[in-house]
């Protein structure tokens, strides 16, 4: 059956921490590790709630700099710092551009409500058809029910999506609703994938 629509993950594919200075240099300056400061910014209960939507963005990092035993007015600071070495990955923006020309494609992603902003803001919505955004629809991969409302909005079987993400559990989740998953190593990998999958169906 044709491949109709591909799905991708945004953070850790589209989008990647490809500098950790940044990020080493706030956790060094705080006197915590690296692997301290990411528990504190992305697995804290504010984050998870953020996630679903349930707290903004700016209140999460509010908690985060109390946390950290900081005022409230470095909260911002304290943000940009921490993802100061993301890079949007824009050749493989002009890749998922060209599958446009064959099939839909779209963002599924666990991330927090300034994700759209975001997007838009660095200028590259037009890439995806529609973003699955876990802060907007309050569901959060592997749930399934995050992946049946993208095949939804694109009214697609999930037999004719792919999916690409860099956890493996989210692409254990797809698989088992019958969608095409691929872990993401390299955007090379990636597009040697979805190429060889878009060729031969």
């Amino acid at each position: 059956m044709t491949l109709r629509a591909v799905f991708f993950d945004l953070g850790g594919v589209v989008v990647r921490t490809e500098y950790q200075a940044p990020r080493e240099h706030l956790a060094e300056r705080l006197n915590l590790t690296y692997e301290e400061l990411s528990t504190i910014v992305f697995e804290a209960e504010t984050a998870r709630q953020a996630s679903i939507g349930q707290v903004s963005v700016d209140a999460h990092w509010l908690a985060v700099a109390r946390k950290l035993r900081l005022p409230a007015s470095e909260a911002k600071a304290i943000h940009a710092e921490f993802f100061a070495g993301d890079v949007i990955d824009r050749d493989l923006l002009v890749f998922i551009r060209s599958l446009r020309l064959r099939c839909k494609t779209g963002i599924i992603s666990n991330a927090w409500g300034d994700l759209r902003e975001y997007i838009v803001r660095n200028r590259f919505d037009d890439a995806f058809d529609t973003l699955v955004i876990s802060a907007e629809i309050g569901m959060i991969k592997p749930q399934p029910e995050v992946y049946e409302l993208a095949l939804k909005q694109f009214q697609v079987e999930a037999k004719e999506a792919a999916f690409i993400d860099d956890t493996p559990a989210n692409i254990t989740a797809a698989n088992a609703l019958g969608l095409h998953g691929i872990v993401f190593r390299s955007p090379t990998q990636v597009k040697a994938d979805l190429k060889a999958m878009l060729d031969h169906r």
